[in-house]
């Protein structure tokens, strides 16, 4: 079995270029200064560029930028984490190594969700890491001691019967959870990975029909390149398609579950799917990660740009730390709002918007074309590098401007 075709709206709103679209046209009403939640100062966007510039030149003197991709979090603090598991895997066939890179880059970005302030990983070494760092280094130690894994014999790879029977108390202990080192989100977390190992068995075409696994993708991806290479938004469509029904069951369309799309009032009045914004945060984070593996494959990977600056809290936080946004009213920086409050869709959206101009602006200054700095490094060394260094300069603890409720599936 596999989901059933989708329809002509849901189909537009799983594309990258329809999330740009409606983000920038949000953009345009922020411009003339109609947007409910936010006021846009677009003389504050060039300072922050700066900024964002500086950040860059502090973290990567030489400009050689990586993708902003879940590779870095398990290279936190210097150790390349990832480089010493696979040391064990030397004269393997290097498109199973692929394979078990998909495997644990799918699973880690879905457990990625924000893990709020008080939460924390200590490794058997004594090192602590918090939020994204700690939450992609305690998945890469899950991974390694096999709890994705239904074979004992081959700990190092995830399949759908071992996600199926993953509850909240086995996925809690591994990352340590307790009631003194709270994770947000963990009953979510264990749900989404549930939810993932039914998904697998429903397109065999993308996970493999025996033993489905998030690595079956790679070779799903392999025979869908050309000779010149595998375009970005193909990575994107197949994690929408294969993907689409691990999301909580929030907002749905023609009988489509649509993951992280949200009602905002003025988005594309005239439509199709009036009043929806597209946003894939987690699906196109996870894309930027997985084309590191299939260009270290030796597969070009194509017009990265296609895809958008992701709608999360440190991109996001820049915005608002650096004065380019404000809330009209100022009181929402004192609660906590849901997810799927308006002024949350409105920042997000605005976000990518954002981004796009602020990413031209750091090329500027840094001398570099979007062929040499694609949103993907801008991202990386860059604005959300920035966005935890405003924040910490500004608050304790680091925490963002605005505080979203998690479920775990989000941000």
């Amino acid at each position: 079995m596999r989901e059933a075709p989708v329809s002509a709206a849901v189909a537009l709103l799983r594309r990258p270029e329809t999330i740009r679209a409606r983000c920038h046209a949000l953009l345009g009403l922020a411009e003339g200064d109609a947007l409910p939640h936010f006021r846009y100062d677009a003389a504050k966007l060039p300072a922050a560029a700066d900024y964002v510039a500086e950040t860059i030149r502090q973290n990567y003197p030489d400009l050689r930028i990586p993708y902003h991709a879940r590779w870095r979090h398990f290279a936190a603090g210097g150790k390349d984490r990832w480089a010493a598991l696979a040391a064990g895997l030397a004269g393997e066939d290097p498109a199973e190594t692929a394979r078990r890179r998909f495997d644990l880059c799918v699973v880690s970005v879905l457990l990625d969700a924000g893990a709020g302030p008080d939460w924390s990983f200590t490794e058997p070494d004594g090192s602590v890491l918090a939020r994204s760092e700690g939450l992609g280094v305690a998945s890469l130690h899950a991974f390694a001691a096999g709890l994705f894994s239904a074979d004992p014999a081959n700990p190092l790879r995830v399949d759908a019967a071992a996600l199926r029977a993953l509850d909240a108390p086995r996925l809690a202990a591994a990352f340590q959870v307790t009631d003194k080192n709270p994770l947000e989100g963990v009953e979510g977390r264990a749900a989404l990975m549930r939810n993932l190992g039914e998904a697998l068995a429903l397109s065999p075409a993308l996970f493999g029909a025996e033993r489905p696994r998030p690595g079956g993708l790679f070779d799903a991806l392999r025979a869908r390149a050309t000779p010149a290479g595998l375009p970005a938004a193909a990575i994107l469509e197949a994690l929408l398609e294969g993907l689409a029904p691990i999301w909580p069951a929030r907002l749905a369309l023609d009988g489509a579950n649509l993951g992280d799309v949200w009602r905002h009032p003025l988005a594309a009045p005239e439509g199709p799917a009036p009043g929806l914004v597209p946003f894939h945060k987690l699906s196109q984070w996870l894309s930027y990660s997985l084309a590191e593996v299939v260009e270290d494959a030796g597969i070009p990977v194509l017009d990265l740009d296609a895809l958008t600056g992701l709608p999360e809290y440190r991109n996001g936080g820049l915005l608002l730390d650096l004065g380019v946004l404000a809330l009209r009213d100022p009181a929402l920086a004192r609660q906590t709002l849901p997810v799927d409050h308006p002024a949350i869709v409105e920042w997000r959206a605005l976000t990518v918007a954002l981004l796009d101009r602020l990413a031209e602006l750091v090329r500027d200054r840094l001398g570099l074309d979007a062929a040499a700095m694609p949103l993907a490094r801008v991202l990386e060394g860059g604005s959300w590098a920035a966005g935890r260094r405003i924040a910490r300069a500004l608050r304790p603890g680091g925490g963002p401007p605005l505080s979203v409720a998690s479920d775990g599936t989000v941000f």
